[in-house]
C-alpha cells in the first residue's frame, strides 16, 4: 500500500509538472515586435486602441465606437471553477487608462463572456448604446442596463453615429462547440462562464467616409456573407486558428480577408485573456492554440496577395493606415 501511495504521488507530481510546463509553453511575441504599429499622431484621421481579445476603440476625433469592451479578464481557475462577474475596479481603471470618456456605441460581436460580460457596465459608464444580439441584450438586462440603452440587431443593419456608419453582418463563431446556443433570459452576474452562450456572431464593418475597417472577432466565417463588402483594414480574429488545418485557414482567409479586398491585416484575439491587462499581452499556450502557426500562415498568404500585416500592442493608440 505504501508503494502504491508513493506511485500515485509520483504520478500526480509528474502530471502537475507537465501541466505547469504546458501552460507556460507559449510562442514568443518578441520576435514579432517589428510588426508593431507605432503610436499615432494626434492629427491621424482615425486612431484605434487595441485592448486585448477583440476589444477595439475607434475614435475619429468626434465620435468613438467600442467593440466588445472586455476588461475584467478573470483568472483561469476562477473562470473554470467559480462564477464570474464584471470587475468594477478593473473596468474603471481600464476606461481611464484608455482615455475613454464618451462612447457612442458598444458593438458586441457575440455573447461569450470574453466579449459580452463587461459590455453593459462599460456602456453605462461611457454613455453608450449597447448593440448586439438578443443574447447580448439579455446580458445587458441582467446587468441592469436600461432597455432604451440597448439595440438588438440580427445582421444586415447599418447604424450611424457621427460620421461613422457601422454595419453588422451575420457570421459564424470559430467551430469549437463550447457555450453555443442562445441566452434566453436576463443573465445576472455572477454566473458561470458557460452561461454566456454565443448567441450568434457578427462581423462588424466601420466606415467614416475616409477610412474603412472590418472587425472579425472570431476565427469563424459564414460562406459568402462578406461578398460585395469592402474594407481596407481587417482586424482579424485568430484565436484557435493555429489548431485548424490548412484547408480551414485558406478558406477563412478567402472568405474574410480576400473577400473585402483588404490592404492590411491586423491580427486580434490572440492573447491569453486569463491574464490582466496590467500585464503585457502574451499569446495563448500551445496547449490551446499556436500563435506562430497562425502568424506564419498569415504572413505567407499576405505576401502572396500583396497584403500588409501589422500587430498592435495593448493601450497604444495607432493609425491603422500608417505606412500604407
Amino acid at each position: 500500500m505504501r508503494r502504491l501511495a508513493v506511485a500515485v504521488l509520483v504520478l500526480f507530481a509528474v502530471a502537475g509538472g507537465w501541466l505547469v510546463y504546458a501552460w507556460n509553453d507559449r510562442p514568443s511575441i518578441e520576435r514579432r515586435r517589428g510588426l508593431m504599429l507605432p503610436a499615432a499622431a494626434e492629427t491621424a484621421p482615425v486612431r484605434v486602441t487595441f485592448l486585448g481579445v477583440s476589444t477595439l476603440l475607434f475614435d475619429d476625433g468626434d465620435t468613438a465606437i467600442l467593440i466588445d469592451g472586455f476588461f475584467s479578464r478573470p483568472g483561469l481557475l476562477r473562470t473554470a471553477l467559480m462564477r464570474i462577474e464584471p470587475d468594477m475596479p478593473r473596468i474603471e481603471e481600464s476606461l481611464r487608462r484608455a482615455g475613454v470618456e464618451r462612447v457612442a456605441a458598444v458593438f458586441v460581436v457575440h455573447s461569450h463572456y470574453d466579449h459580452a460580460m463587461d459590455a453593459p457596465e462599460v456602456a453605462r459608464r461611457s454613455g453608450a448604446l449597447l448593440v448586439g444580439s438578443e443574447s447580448t441584450a439579455n446580458v445587458g438586462r441582467g446587468g441592469g442596463l436600461a432597455e432604451e440603452r440597448t439595440r438588438v440587431v440580427r445582421g444586415g443593419e447599418t447604424l450611424t453615429f457621427g460620421r461613422w456608419r457601422v454595419t453588422v453582418i451575420p457570421s459564424r463563431h470559430f467551430p469549437h462547440g463550447m457555450a453555443m446556443g442562445e441566452i434566453g433570459a436576463p443573465l445576472r452576474p455572477p454566473a458561470r462562464a458557460a452561461d454566456y452562450l454565443e448567441g450568434g456572431s457578427f462581423s462588424v464593418l466601420l466606415d467614416n467616409g475616409e477610412r474603412s475597417f472590418l472587425v472579425q472577432g472570431s476565427a469563424g466565417y459564414l460562406p459568402g456573407a462578406l461578398r460585395g463588402r469592402r474594407a481596407e483594414i481587417v482586424f482579424l480574429g485568430i484565436g484557435g486558428l493555429g489548431s485548424r488545418d490548412d484547408a480551414y485557414r485558406d478558406e477563412y482567409w478567402r472568405e474574410v480577408v480576400a473577400s473585402v479586398g483588404a490592404r492590411r491585416v491586423i491580427p486580434i484575439h490572440w492573447d491569453d485573456f486569463s491574464r490582466p491587462l496590467t500585464e503585457p499581452l502574451l499569446p495563448l499556450p500551445r496547449l490551446l492554440d499556436d500563435f506562430d502557426i497562425s502568424m506564419d500562415f498569415i504572413a505567407q498568404r499576405a505576401a502572396a496577395g500583396g497584403v500588409d500585416v501589422k500587430l498592435v500592442d495593448a493601450w497604444q493608440k495607432v493609425d491603422p493606415y500608417a505606412g500604407l
